[in-house]
């Protein structure tokens, strides 16, 4: 697995014939440090890199907020229709979202969002995966601990903030990664909607370096290699999460 991480690593300290040869040297020698900084010299990479952190942070929030809300919604509040509502809404899962891709453009195109931050946040800030998941969470904490809130005098908002988000915490980290993921290395849709340099992200940024006869594949994968980073020690922020929460969702006797 990590092997494709090491040649990554690799190609990015070699000059460019370096490459090609035959056998391959996996450790450059010697390496070419100075790969790094020429990717900021050739494109405004720093732009590319603030870019896809600003969207992706609010994608991460919008989707988190959004995902909690009616996921908690449709696992403890009552009312009519919601069974049949949420198998309407999670048969949405089963749309390509290169279906929706136009009608999307056509309607970002009508509020004239295009070459804007609106237009690469809203419409990825929904995830029925994200309301899927979070209601699968709720279901599964002990209906006890909310109504022993409800007698202690609080609101379904109360319950929903006070009790549900915190034993919720593993199911939100878990969210964020993989929306996190998703808004990183997302290609398709932000090269649609941005025809400005000024606000291309990482993933569009990088094709900069494929020409139409040859790619610098050094500078590519050193690139890659700091497209990388943030979200790896994301993850590694994140991994706890993962396994946390077990007693938090136990009823004390």
């Amino acid at each position: 697995m990590a092997v494709p991480f090491l040649w990554m690593l690799s190609t990015s300290l070699k000059a460019l014939p370096d490459v090609f040869k035959w056998p391959p040297m996996l450790i450059p020698n010697p390496p070419l440090w100075g790969n790094y900084a020429k990717v900021f010299t050739l494109v405004p990479f720093a732009r590319y890199f603030f870019n896809t952190a600003f969207v992706s942070v609010a994608r991460v929030a919008g989707v988190v907020i959004t995902s909690a809300m009616a996921g908690y919604a449709f696992a403890r509040l009552r009312f009519r229709g919601r069974e049949v509502l949420f198998f309407l809404y999670l048969g949405t899962m089963m749309i390509p979202g290169q279906v929706t891709m136009i009608p999307n453009f056509i309607v970002m195109r009508f509020l004239h969002w295009i070459d804007t931050y609106q237009a690469l946040i809203v419409p990825q800030a929904f995830s029925v995966f994200g309301v899927f998941l979070m209601r699968q969470y709720f279901l599964s904490l002990p209906p006890a601990l909310e109504e022993a809130a409800v007698i202690d005098g609080c609101n379904p908002w109360g319950v929903f903030r006070r009790i549900a988000l915190p034993l919720a915490q593993p199911a939100l980290a878990t969210l964020s990664i993989f929306t996190l993921l998703g808004s990183w290395n997302d290609f398709m849709w932000p090269l649609i909607m941005t025809n400005k340099p000024a606000l291309r992200v990482i993933s569009v940024g990088l094709s900069s370096f494929q020409e139409t006869y040859i790619t610098n594949w050094p500078l590519l994968m050193a690139g890659a290699v700091m497209a990388l980073l943030p979200v790896l020690i994301a993850y590694l922020f994140a991994q706890r999460y993962f396994v946390e929460g077990i007693a938090m969702s136990g009823i004390k006797g």
